[in-house]
């Protein structure tokens, strides 16, 4: 879980170094293009690191050698570097905060060019144009008939603990216009628990409303709040959700206290967060992904 809910939340970072080379090469060639305004990458959970190739060196290379592109970096780090700690190394790490900045500062940045997401459509369905899905490993939902922009919506599947596939969804905010589309993908992939890690407004909007406050209808949805447990730390709410005559249980668990840009206080709160999402799993339906979105 905590792992689902840090990919969720800090991992979209990225940077297009091969085409900042590309642009550094061109520029003897044409003249620079107008000066855009810089995205705050800032402005959603997360951090950017940029990468920087120093071109001055390549003239004295010979002969200029194959060289991995970043998704390819990126895919061979994640798949060879990840290993479990024993409890007293997790102890270590956490005693060294510039330890754990080192690790963190060696993910690579996530690198989705919109050029592989070549959707009608696409745009208006992402919150932020600077976080998009891997095209390997996004969900695609399933309807009758339907045009690929319908199949659209900005969500990854995430290994689990031990490799086990697709043992969470990572997704955005739902949108006004991706409500349907977000209890679509919840149904589909027979989704028991969904978990939110944000607010609904973090100085501007982070995600709609997309849950009623008793009775709901969405598309073809109909949902019903048929419990509503509330904590310091965290509000669960015992959904029913109804298609046609078959009826399926979910659990919404609200987390609000990871706040925007900033980590908690405290690993306490996430801790407990972790062991109620435990605690709803052993009585769950299904065994499909968790949802997690910010």
């Amino acid at each position: 879980m905590v792992q689902a809910c840090l990919v969720c939340s800090r991992v979209h970072r990225g940077s297009l170094a091969a085409q900042a080379a590309a642009e550094e090469m061109d520029k003897a060639e044409k003249p620079s293009p107008p000066a855009k305004k810089h995205v705050r990458l800032q402005e959603r959970r997360g951090s950017n690191v940029s990468l920087v190739l120093d071109m001055s060196s390549l003239g004295n290379v010979e002969p200029i050698q194959p060289v991995c592109t970043p998704r390819d970096i990126t895919l061979k780090f994640l798949r060879t570097s990840s290993h479990v700690l024993r409890k007293q190394e997790l102890q270590q790490h956490a005693q060294s905060l510039a330890q754990l900045q080192e690790e963190f500062s060696k993910i690579p940045p996530n690198f989705v060019s919109p050029e592989e997401l070549e959707i009608p459509g696409r745009a208006f369905k992402d919150r932020y144009k600077t976080i998009l899905p891997n095209p390997e490993s996004r969900v695609c939902l399933r309807r009758a008939g339907s045009q690929e922009e319908d199949s659209y919506i900005n969500a990854n599947y995430i290994t689990g603990y031990a490799g086990r596939p697709r043992e969470y969804i990572a997704t955005q905010g739902p949108l006004l216009n991706t409500v349907i589309d977000f209890w679509q993908m919840v149904w589909q992939e027979e989704a028991p628990l969904v978990v939110m890690i944000t607010e609904l407004q973090e100085r501007k909007e982070k995600c709609v409303h997309y849950w009623p406050e008793k009775e709901g209808t969405y598309g073809p949805f109909t949902i019903h709040v048929q419990g509503v447990s509330e904590s310091v730390e965290y509000v669960v709410r015992d959904l029913s959700i109804q298609l046609g005559k078959e009826c399926r249980k979910v659990k919404h668990i609200l987390f609000p206290s990871w706040p925007d840009q900033q980590t908690p206080e405290s690993a306490k709160p996430l801790l407990h967060l972790v062991a109620k999402v435990e605690e709803a799993l052993q009585t769950a339906a299904s065994s499909g992904p968790i949802v997690v979105h910010c």
